[in-house]
């Protein structure tokens, strides 16, 4: 066994959202700190694929569902499953050819307790929340070992020219940003959308402006039809050209494994107001680090608005506390642990 193990990732996704993301700053963070031989399993239209085109000591096995792939893999010391279809991926190669794996879970619903999940997490030599809800949902099972290890920052790159250009569309406004995909069960774009309706006339210098796309896109437009306190920005590959230029933002998730993007939010020196649910608690400390509001309440979320935008005390406060706090979610942390946990399971033969 080598001292430094080889490592199989497995995402299986199809597109490319938090949970892809985060599975390509770990394998970035790895190569560049531990120079750790690395494979990744993923399907062969995967965006990963060319994401991840530059990495030195990195190879591909393409794998288009949980049975594919396990033969052209070659023989690695620990395979790491990054969402669930990978999971039951890493399983099945434990069964051919006896390699233990790890799970990572990053979405703060709880694991039903169907036979197959089950199996396919009692045969994980550990398993990972990212959050704290996560991880204490995961240890209630008492299907095996439980570690807590967060998502990181990206540090996202800027161009000031692209940024300077945005805030030029909006002379004399307060721009109250949101980033997310537009899947409002998830993301609960909606709520933003009431409360702009109800800041609308009496506080008309408040511009939300909204990044992303998704499956709800055009039934949220529509429902802010007309509303002139609003923008839809779309999906922009290079957010963080954005994200300083904001003067706020607002999250206002339904659920939330954890919400990496607040990372980058804070990253970018900008205040934020999140949903007290899921994950978000552990990176937005109230008042602290950030406002949290009760989830689902527009009226909520509009005084929490109005408050902090004519708070500069506080948004001062509020980005100090979260700078400080960054370095615990940085890549080169994140790489960290995954290596000892690697090293851990490894050395246990």
């Amino acid at each position: 066994m080598s001292k430094t193990p080889t490592v199989l990732h497995v995402n299986l996704a199809k597109g490319f959202r938090g949970g892809e993301r985060q599975t390509e700053l770990l394998i970035r963070a790895l190569s560049k700190h531990f120079n750790i031989k690395q494979l990744l399993a993923c399907r062969e239209d995967s965006p990963l694929l060319a994401r991840l085109a530059d990495v030195d000591n990195l190879s591909f096995v393409i794998a288009n569902h949980q049975l594919s792939g396990h033969y052209a893999a070659p023989l690695v010391d620990i395979v790491h499953a990054h969402e669930a279809k990978a999971v039951h991926w890493a399983y099945v190669h434990k069964l051919l050819k006896n390699t233990p794996y790890i799970v990572t879970r990053r979405v703060d619903t709880v694991v039903k307790d169907k036979w197959l999940n089950q199996k396919t997490y009692r045969s994980a030599s550990a398993l990972v929340g990212i959050s704290t809800l996560i991880a204490n949902q995961i240890r209630s099972k008492h299907w095996g070992e439980v570690y807590q290890i967060p998502s990181t920052l990206a540090h996202l790159e800027s161009d000031p020219k692209e940024g300077e250009a945005f805030r030029n569309t909006f002379p004399g406004k307060t721009i109250i940003g949101h980033v997310g995909a537009l899947v409002d069960k998830h993301k609960g774009q909606k709520i933003l959308i009431e409360a702009a309706a109800l800041l609308e006339k009496s506080h008309p210098d408040l511009q939300i402006v909204f990044f992303g796309d998704g499956a709800d896109k055009e039934e949220l437009e529509t429902l802010s039809k007309g509303m002139k306190n609003i923008t839809w920005m779309g999906f922009k590959a290079r957010i963080g050209d954005y994200l300083p230029y904001f003067d706020l933002f607002v999250f206002p998730s339904r659920n939330e494994g954890l919400g990496s993007t607040l990372l980058d939010v804070m990253d970018a020196g900008v205040p934020i107001i999140a949903s007290n649910v899921g994950g978000i608690p552990d990176i937005v400390i109230d008042n602290e680090t950030g406002v949290l509001v009760t989830p689902n309440d527009s009226l909520a979320l509009k005084e929490a608005i109005i408050k902090l935008s004519n708070d500069k005390a506080l948004q001062t406060k509020l980005v100090a506390g979260a700078k400080k706090q960054l370095e615990n979610y940085t890549p080169q942390k994140m790489a960290e642990s995954y290596t000892a946990l690697y090293k851990k399971i490894t050395a246990q033969g």
